[in-house]
C-alpha cells in the first residue's frame, strides 16, 4: 500500500467514530413535534396551539408507557354464607334491679289428706226372729261433717205366710232414717202360699242391705238395721240371720 492511502484510511477511521456521536447528540436535541403546543398558561401566546385531551393522554403514554384505566366490570355474584365464628367471651354480669314492694302475707289453709274410716261388726247364727223392730245396732265415730257413710248389712233373711205379705229391713242413724237423700232399705214380698204346699213355704236367702247416706254430723253415731212392715201389705212371719253369719259394715267416705 502506498503511503497516501495509508492516511486515508487512517483519517476516515478517527472521522467515522465522531460522526456517529454527532448523531446521537442530535437526536437527543430533536424536537416534539407537539412541544410548541400551548398547555396550562400559555393559551394566550400567539405561537402555541392547545392540545386536546386525547392527544395530552397520548402524548403520557408515549412519555411514560402506562395504560389508561377501562370501564368498571359487572358486580360478581354474592358468596357463600361464612361458617359459625367462635362463641364470644361471657358478658360483665348486669347491675343489680331495684328492690321490690313488700307483699302481702296469705295464710294459706292445706287440708289433711284423707285417712280410711271404717268399721264392722259382726255376729255368728243371730236368729233373730222378729217381725217388728231394732235386729242389731252398731256405734260409729264420724270425723267430718261434710262426708258421707255407707252401710251395708249382709245376712240371710226370710219371710213366710199364708195369704200375701210383705216385709221390710232398714237403716237408721241415731234413731232416724236417712233423709240425704233417701231411706237405705230393702224388701221381700210374698204371694199367698199354693194349696199344694198348703202356705208351708220357708226358704232362708242370704241378701244385702246396702246405701250411701249424706246430711249425718260429725261424732258418735247409732247404726242400726231394723224390720218392718211394708205399706199397704200385712206383715209376715220374718226371720233375720239364721243358721250363718250376720254383719254391718259402715265406712266414712269423702263427699
Amino acid at each position: 500500500m502506498s503511503p497516501l492511502a495509508a492516511r486515508l484510511l487512517l483519517l476516515a477511521c478517527l472521522a467515522f467514530p465522531l460522526y456517529a456521536v454527532e448523531k446521537v447528540r442530535s437526536r437527543g436535541y430533536r424536537k416534539d413535534p407537539d412541544a410548541d403546543k400551548c398547555s396550562g398558561n400559555d393559551a394566550e401566546k400567539t405561537n402555541c396551539t392547545r392540545q386536546s385531551g386525547e392527544g395530552r393522554s397520548a402524548c403520557l403514554n408515549n412519555m411514560y408507557g402506562s395504560c389508561m384505566q377501562g370501564p368498571a366490570g359487572t358486580p360478581g355474584r354474592e358468596g357463600n354464607p361464612g361458617t359459625n365464628g367462635i362463641p364470644g367471651t361471657p358478658g360483665i354480669p348486669g347491675r343489680d334491679g331495684l328492690k321490690g314492694e313488700k307483699g302481702e302475707c296469705i295464710n294459706e289453709i292445706f287440708e289433711e289428706p284423707w285417712r280410711p274410716n271404717y268399721k264392722q261388726c259382726a255376729w255368728n247364727s243371730l236368729n233373730y226372729g222378729i217381725d217388728l223392730g231394732k235386729v242389731a245396732d252398731c256405734t260409729f265415730t264420724k270425723l267430718r261433717s261434710d262426708s258421707a257413710l255407707r252401710v251395708l248389712f249382709s245376712g240371710s233373711l226370710r219371710l213366710k205366710c199364708k195369704n200375701a205379705c210383705c216385709q221390710r229391713w232398714y237403716f237408721t242413724f241415731n234413731g232416724a232414717e236417712c233423709t240425704g237423700p233417701l231411706p237405705v232399705e230393702s224388701i221381700i214380698y210374698l204371694d199367698q202360699g199354693s194349696p199344694e204346699l198348703n202356705s208351708t213355704i220357708n226358704i232362708h236367702r242370704t241378701s244385702s242391705v246396702e246405701g250411701l247416706c249424706e246430711g249425718v254430723k260429725a261424732g258418735l253415731v247409732d247404726v242400726a238395721v231394723w224390720v218392718g212392715t211394708c205399706a199397704d201389705y200385712p206383715r209376715g212371719d220374718a226371720s233375720t240371720g239364721w243358721n250363718s253369719v250376720s254383719r254391718i259394715i259402715i265406712e266414712e267416705l269423702p263427699k
